[in-house]
């Protein structure tokens, strides 16, 4: 005959610490082999961040519904539901978890987390998102992490599983366009830019360039990466704030290809700053001997920035020069399939809505375009 499981409430209890503030640790019996008793303890937090024993059960929520097999539903706040999302589901990219942490943290749980989620409507998430003081951008990503919440509380039975998240209703104006686009610079501009840099800053912005990088994959580029006999690098890694973890998304680990011109150049850059340096060492590394590699966003504020006004072309950062990359391919009628090989962009309609295979070849004669417009020559003697 069939056993119900029984139904766990479990037990709080407020425990002392020898340094600290004392925890609250959420208790529950379970079997373990033999069908032996056992129990397990999980702290739920410190008495600073739940100070009372209210809010301490409030806090335990998403872990008791996390072990019943069949959750009550009928009363399940939103702040359950984000507490074990971030416990759980968040993305394994570090840069990308602590962003949606941030959402959540900042802009969610201070509105939702005590509201059952039955009673989180659409039409008030809508207003609610036209309320914040953010870009409409970052209203975007906040609707976003909403949707995700969503799924999740569908996947756990939290809710009713619908057919449409009904976060799918919610629009927010403005939210797929920047406020500000970035600066796309000409050969020349870019030229121009170059004289008002010194090393290694301005070898780090023609490698940007000539590769259409990201930031975070230009300071992750490491020695081993090149394959110098076919001309090849493999871009497999991005460093954030300086966290070394994987690149943006799957599509961007890829090889790609490295003009004969841009590669001697390199060499003759390994040659002249670090010509024992390993397979495992990095192209830029940090100048304060860490053994770490350079953080791009600091580079931009003390140079890119200061050489852009001194050039007079206006404030620049690293991602002009990808969004100038992408436009000397659409200035030299690259396919548009090439292109998002190219600039590795997982969806086409990032880059445009076409569908034909790129060749390799076809790839490199694109990029070998882009950089003999853009490298500058070598000066000899």
């Amino acid at each position: 005959m069939f056993k119900r499981a029984r139904y766990q409430f479990g037990y709080l209890r407020r425990k002392p610490r020898k340094r600290g503030p004392d925890v609250w640790v959420w208790e529950r019996n379970s079997s373990g082999p033999g069908g032996k008793r056992k129990r397990e303890a999980v702290i739920v937090g410190n008495v600073e961040k739940y100070p009372t024993e209210a809010k301490a059960w409030l806090a335990a929520e998403s872990f008791r519904l996390a072990v019943n097999a069949e959750p009550q539903r009928e009363d399940v706040l939103f702040g359950v539901l984000t507490d074990r999302y971030m416990r759980e589901k968040l993305p394994r990219r570090h840069s990308t978890a602590s962003k949606y942490r941030s959402w959540i943290v900042h802009h969610v749980k201070p509105r939702w987390e005590s509201v059952p989620i039955t009673k989180v409507k659409p039409l008030l998430v809508e207003e609610w998102l036209t309320s914040l003081a953010l870009a409409p951008k970052s209203k975007g990503h906040v609707r976003s992490i909403m949707h995700i919440l969503f799924n999740w509380a569908m996947k756990w039975e939290y809710i009713d599983i619908d057919r449409m998240n009904p976060i799918s209703l919610v629009r927010v104006e403005g939210s797929s366009k920047r406020l500000r686009q970035p600066r796309i610079l000409s050969v020349k501009e870019f030229r121009l830019l170059l004289d008002h840099l010194q090393e290694p800053i301005r070898t780090m912005c023609i490698v940007a360039a000539c590769l259409g990088l990201r930031a975070s994959e230009l300071v992750g580029l490491q020695w081993g990466d090149f394959d110098w006999k076919n001309q090849e690098v493999h871009i497999q890694r991005g460093v954030v704030i300086g966290r070394v973890d994987e690149v943006k998304t799957t599509n961007s680990n890829r090889r790609l290809p490295v003009h004969r011109n841009l590669a001697d150049f390199l060499l003759e850059y390994k040659a002249e700053t670090a010509p024992e340096a390993s397979k495992d060492a990095w192209l830029f590394p940090s100048p304060y001997g860490t053994g770490r590699p350079r953080w791009p966003w600091t580079i931009q504020r003390d140079h890119l920035l200061p050489a852009g006004l001194r050039a007079g072309l206006g404030p620049l950062g690293w991602h002009s020069f990808r969004h100038s990359y992408s436009t000397l391919l659409r200035s030299l009628q690259v396919d548009l399939k090439v292109q998002q090989e190219l600039l590795r962009h997982s969806d086409i309609r990032t880059t445009m809505n076409i569908y034909t295979q790129a060749v390799p070849d076809a790839m490199r004669e694109a990029n070998s375009k882009v950089v003999e417009m853009v490298l500058p020559m070598r000066k000899v003697g």
